[in-house]
């Protein structure tokens, strides 16, 4: 899938979910999908970081 068409995608979800939701929900769905992106993002670092070391041959 090229970058555009992911983009499209991403986009084509974001209508689906939002359909038939207030705002509200809007807000709170947006906030907790932020959190999920950002701790990923943390635990990705961290094991970037802070995991074992692959032992080169």
């Amino acid at each position: 899938m090229q970058s555009c068409e992911f983009a499209v995608s991403i986009s084509t979800l974001a209508c689906c979910i939002a359909e038939g939701k207030s705002p509200e929900e809007l807000v709170l769905i947006s906030s907790v999908l932020m959190q999920l992106g950002d701790t990923l993002a943390t635990i990705a670092a961290h094991q970037a970081l802070c995991g074992p070391k692959e032992q080169e041959t």
